[in-house]
């Protein structure tokens, strides 16, 4: 299982802990319904969170990766004789 796929899955299961432990508590409705709104909130804050996380890494990725097809081109020309 990838890492993402284990970090959603945790983040879902909060998720759904937090709004049923909301639901069964003994306050009025509209405190009920502030609390979903807040803990949703707090959801949706974390999961952008993670995700400019997820595209931070996959851009340092892919330049790292930029850069080496680079150097290895720039060495592939400075030895023509090598690739006859």
């Amino acid at each position: 299982m990838s890492n993402g796929k284990l970090v959603l899955g945790v983040l879902a299961g909060v998720a759904v802990g937090a709004l049923a432990g909301i639901l069964f508590a003994p306050d009025k409705g509209s405190k009920t319904r502030k609390k979903i709104v807040k803990k949703g909130e707090d959801f949706t804050d974390g999961m952008k969170e993670k995700f400019d996380e997820f595209i931070d890494n996959l851009s340092e990725k892919f330049e790292k990766v930029k850069e080496d097809v680079t150097e290895f081109a720039e060495k592939a020309k400075g030895k023509p004789e090598a690739a006859k």
